[in-house]
């Protein structure tokens, strides 16, 4: 697996390097910088971190707008700071799809466990997305092999499982996935004799 990218994005230089130096203490790899959420925003464009550690009240543009704007394009996890833990804080870096936020001051025995909380959750989206995808795919495919079956038992009067079979005999011989077949017999590319 390769080295996960980190994002530290906070209007403080100190806090910026602190952050730095616990993360790379830690081995992890910081690859950007930002100084408010406009940075932000086009640095996670640029490098497509993993991770983005964010303060939440910053110039130009505030944390938790800026995890709005960047949850819209990137699976990252982002890593609130904050200096204050009221509830509406709360629910607003909930409804901007934040992962977890840290109250500031932050101690690297605090950072390090939430960056590999928020570092798995990452992980866990990516995964549940290709699954889905994956699944989408299967619908599409097994849409297309029954259309295909359909065209077959109608052009050739043949019973469904008959038909099926006929199509899986044919993938086998001519050695092609039963759904490329399928887009074949819909686009009408060959006429195939039905003898089973």
């Amino acid at each position: 697996m390769t080295q996960p990218k980190i994002m530290v994005v906070d209007d403080e230089p100190i806090i910026r390097m602190d952050l730095r130096e616990m993360l790379e203490a830690e081995g992890y790899l910081v690859v950007a910088e930002a100084k408010n959420g406009e940075e932000a925003v086009a640095q996670a464009h640029r490098h497509k971190p993993d991770l983005i550690i964010m303060d939440v009240k910053m110039p130009v543009m505030n944390g938790i707008k800026a995890s709005n704007i960047i949850r819209s394009f990137s699976d990252c996890s982002i890593l609130l700071l904050t200096a204050y833990s009221q509830r509406e804080l709360v629910q607003d870096a909930r409804k901007a799809g934040v992962t977890a936020y840290l109250v500031k001051p932050v101690s690297e025995d605090d950072l390090i466990p939430a960056v590999e909380i928020a570092l798995s959750q990452k992980e866990k989206v990516v995964s549940l997305k290709k699954d889905i995808k994956d699944i989408q795919q299967k619908m599409e495919d097994r849409k297309k092999i029954e259309k295909a079956k359909g065209l077959i038992m109608t052009q050739h009067a043949l019973e469904e499982d008959v038909a099926y079979k006929w199509m899986q005999k044919v993938s086998m011989q001519r050695r092609m996935p039963l759904v490329k077949l399928a887009e074949e017999i819909r686009a009408g590319e060959q006429v195939y004799s039905a003898s089973v």
